[in-house]
């Protein structure tokens, strides 16, 4: 999985939640303006935070995890997977 993107295995609802750190995390970050690595570092962890909570909530009350194993390719699939993308495609014959 070196030059795969992790978002490629997440499900829909992983995908989701994932999404809503990012999101509440640049709100705070366009409000209140951090300064330096620090005020960064903790508005990324409040949006962590309310993605985490969110999740946990949906997971309470449907009594489903979110997070699951239901996309990860094993190494021999994303093997094949490359390989099949670096094969050349097939040329049509007129």
């Amino acid at each position: 999985m070196q030059n795969e993107d992790l978002r490629h295995h997440l499900t829909n609802l992983e995908s989701v939640f994932s999404m809503l750190g990012e999101a509440y995390a640049t709100a705070i970050v366009k409000t209140k303006k951090p300064k330096g690595i620090i005020e960064n570092k903790n508005a990324a962890k409040q949006g962590g935070a309310v993605a985490g909570n969110a999740r946990k909530e949906l997971e309470t009350k449907t009594g489903q995890k979110v997070v699951t194993k239901q996309n990860y390719l094993s190494e021999s699939a994303t093997i094949k997977n490359k390989k099949i993308a670096a094969s050349p495609a097939k040329k049509k014959s007129k």
